[in-house]
């Protein structure tokens, strides 16, 4: 017989999102639910997803074996959030008191701050301290149910503090049980110090910094902010050729203010994701869908920004594309490290279903990250990381506001939450 080293047994309901992935249309409403269910790994990789008399049948423990009772309690993938910018030092709420009086995120960075203020404050500080930060903001998402995250640097915008944004995340994912996958995005925006020759920025950029990240394997994906008055289309093309010639998967930051044609690039360069999509234009939707690359929307930046644009979710939905959900956790447009806080938002500001919402925050989020044979659903031969709810059916994750229904979190195998406490080694 098998052999099974955690168990989890009787689930009122386990929700597999299992593929085909990516997940598009219709496919995208399908959670691969199972009454009843049961889930075995060993090792860190799921072994059995079934019924528990067929596991009994075809498994075994031993006494090292961990046994979980599911009972009353909803088991689904973890949480992948595919967009944060989780290294960063200091905070902006004198801004957001500012954004509540009237002023738009435009202005605040007309006026010096906006990001520009978080690169100060993040030079400021040590790497050491950016992992202490790192790892505090990783335990919540933890509790929150995140498993697997990607995570950019950007707050630098200079070689010493880009890398050391970087190492600090891979001390960090040395440390904490969430899978965090670096992305480098020193085109975030022209530091103050380039604002007036941004050419010499890109050059220092491609010549000096990537080529330094690359070297030290520090990241994997690249990024670019593809907007007005930060990168064109034109240097967002020339940045991202520059950074795949290097073999970086590629992501850009696409029409979150402007449609400019950032949906249209991120297409035709076969991006892995175009990301924010609120000023998204019909041209850049029929482009997605007919691709491969991920759209993924953050419905938390405009509802911190108090703003009416919002990505068109159901005309992607409806056209083809492969949606995903992320937080964008960042001090300035979207302070929230809750993955369910966001697959609510999804469903309450952009219209999305529930089931659409769920898989969008597992499976096609995985897909964005280019981890969907590894995570995002509940399938043999992935690693067991798992979230046990409790909740009466899945449709409490959105119904029901304002909680943290997270009990239990198994990541690779461990249970590293138990009783909404994380679990020390």
């Amino acid at each position: 017989m098998n052999l099974a080293d955690l168990v989890v047994t009787n689930c009122s309901q386990l929700i597999t999102c299992k593929g085909p992935i990516p997940k598009r249309k219709e496919v995208l409403q399908d959670l691969g639910l199972m009454e009843g269910g049961c889930i075995a790994s060993n090792k860190g990789k799921i072994v059995f997803v079934g019924d528990e008399k067929t596991f009994k049948k075809n498994f075994r423990l031993d006494k090292n074996s961990i046994c979980i009772d599911g009972s009353r309690l909803i088991g689904l993938p973890g949480f992948v959030d595919s967009h944060t910018h989780l290294p960063f030092a200091g905070t902006r709420e004198k801004e957001f008191a500012l954004r509540v009086k009237g002023y738009t995120y435009q202005e605040l960075a007309e006026k010096g701050l906006g990001i520009q203020t978080t690169v100060d404050a993040t030079r400021a500080a040590s790497k050491k301290q950016l992992i202490s930060l790192c790892l505090s903001r990783l335990d919540s998402m933890l509790l929150h149910g995140t498993t697997t995250l990607e995570a950019k640097s950007g707050y630098g915008l200079n070689l010493k503090d880009e890398i050391k944004q970087l190492k600090a995340l891979k001390e960090a994912n040395k440390i904490h049980p969430i899978d965090i996958i670096p992305t480098f995005m020193g085109a975030h925006e022209v530091p103050k110090e380039y604002k007036a020759r941004k050419n010499d920025y890109i050059d220092y950029l491609t010549h000096k910094i990537l080529p330094e990240v690359k070297k030290n394997n520090l990241a994997e994906f690249f990024d670019v902010f593809c907007e007005k008055d930060v990168y064109s289309i034109d240097e967002t093309r020339k940045l991202i050729r520059i950074a795949r010639e290097a073999e970086f998967k590629i992501k850009i930051h696409a029409d979150e203010f402007t449609p400019m044609g950032g949906a249209q690039l991120a297409a035709e360069e076969g991006a892995n994701s175009a990301d924010h999509l609120h000023s998204v234009s019909e041209e850049g939707i029929k482009k997605l869908s007919k691709s491969n690359t991920a759209a993924t929307l953050l419905p938390a930046v405009p509802f911190f920004l108090m703003s009416e644009a919002k990505a068109p979710a159901r005309k992607l939905i409806e056209e083809g594309a492969i949606i995903a959900i992320a937080t964008d956790f960042n001090p300035g447009s979207s302070m929230t490290e809750s993955m369910l806080f966001v697959a609510q938002l999804a469903v309450f500001t952009m219209k999305m279903s529930i089931e659409e919402s769920i898989n969008a925050a597992t499976a096609n989020a995985a897909y964005a990250l280019a981890r969907h044979k590894e995570v995002g659903s509940l399938e043999r031969g992935k690693k067991m990381d798992l979230i046990l709810c409790d909740v009466p059916n899945y449709h409490h994750l959105i119904y029901h506001l304002g909680i943290n229904p997270i009990k239990h979190v198994i990541k690779n195998g461990k249970i590293v939450v138990k009783d909404r406490k994380i679990i020390s080694d």
